[in-house]
């Protein structure tokens, strides 16, 4: 129950931001584009957000037969949460992460980069998958996909409300209509991505704490899961970036947009060195762990994918 009026609420607030969006570039007119607009996005993102996003990074589905370690992996650590086998997809980007979609965990797919599979070893991409199938049993992954898809939708009108300004399509403050005028239109333009940037905030950051926790416990331990957490930071903010959309950003294992200033205050997920000290500092659970893997393991899956 708790996770359907998170869903109810974002939906809500997502909704609420883009008619005011609409409000100001369109006046009245405007409002009701926007409001149609939301509900069109609302429907599309509880039966489709799953395959919005999947599209946008091009991902492919991966069979059995093309990655049988992956597959018996991911098999093993299904069983071990109590959940369906997800669909697996890879993602054609070097930089290594991940990340869990769909609407419940009967339609649920868990993507990984190529970067993933090639640069980790077996018990550091367990983590991963551990971590994406909390989401998944904890049911985050249809607020985040629901979260991603709004936010890109804000984000597009709002760069609607930028081009008004620069082409002067905003009415001045004291016309017919009571428009928003230009400096309305600009500063629409800038407070709308922060404010869905705020929401996506609220709904993730405190999601990854648990996130990291469940999958702890599905892989017999952390330590697989915060020595991928340092690869993947590390990756993240230095040769590999990952060419990533900001409305996503929040879905991944690790924030795949590197940077500091404001782009670090406003990070959707909780601090790396925290996430990794919590992991390290946690006692011993009582679940077998998954078995390590030398370091070529993750290209011997790799191998197995692109053979």
């Amino acid at each position: 129950m708790g996770n359907q009026l998170r869903t109810t609420l974002l939906l809500a607030a997502l909704t609420v931001l883009m008619v005011l969006i609409g409000q100001w570039v369109g006046g009245r007119q405007g409002m009701v584009i926007a409001l149609v607009l939301a509900a069109v996005m609302n429907f599309g993102s509880y039966w489709f957000s799953d395959k919005i996003v999947l599209k946008m990074y091009r991902a492919r589905p991966i069979t059995p037969d093309q990655a049988p370690e992956l597959y018996g992996l991911t098999e093993e650590l299904v069983r071990r949460a109590g959940l369906p086998m997800p669909q697996l997809y890879l993602i054609p980007q070097s930089a290594p992460n991940a990340f869990a979609t769909g609407r419940n965990p009967e339609h649920a797919v868990v993507a990984v980069t190529e970067g993933l599979v090639r640069l980790m070893d077996r018990e550091e991409i367990a983590g991963v998958i551990s971590h994406e199938l909390g989401h998944v049993k904890n049911r985050d992954i249809l607020i985040g996909s629901i979260a991603a898809t709004m936010a890109g939708a804000i984000m597009m009108l709002a760069n609607m409300a930028r081009w008004a300004a620069i082409f002067g399509g905003g009415r001045r403050d004291g016309e017919s209509g009571g428009g928003p005028g230009v400096i309305g239109l600009v500063f629409m333009s800038v407070v709308a991505p922060l404010a869905a940037m705020l929401i996506q905030m609220a709904i993730s950051r405190s999601r990854e704490y648990l996130a990291d926790r469940t999958g702890a416990q599905i892989a017999g331990g952390g330590e697989g899961l915060a020595r991928a957490l340092e690869k993947l930071g590390a990756y993240a903010g230095g040769a590999r970036p990952m060419a990533a959309s900001p409305a996503t950003a929040h879905m991944f294992t690790v924030n795949p947009l590197s940077g500091g200033g404001l782009t670090r205050l406003f990070a959707t997920h909780p601090p790396l060195a925290e996430r990794i000290a919590r992991l390290r500092g946690r006692p011993p659970v009582a679940s077998p762990p998954v078995s390590g893997g030398k370091d070529d393991a993750g290209k011997a899956f790799w191998d197995r994918l692109s053979g």
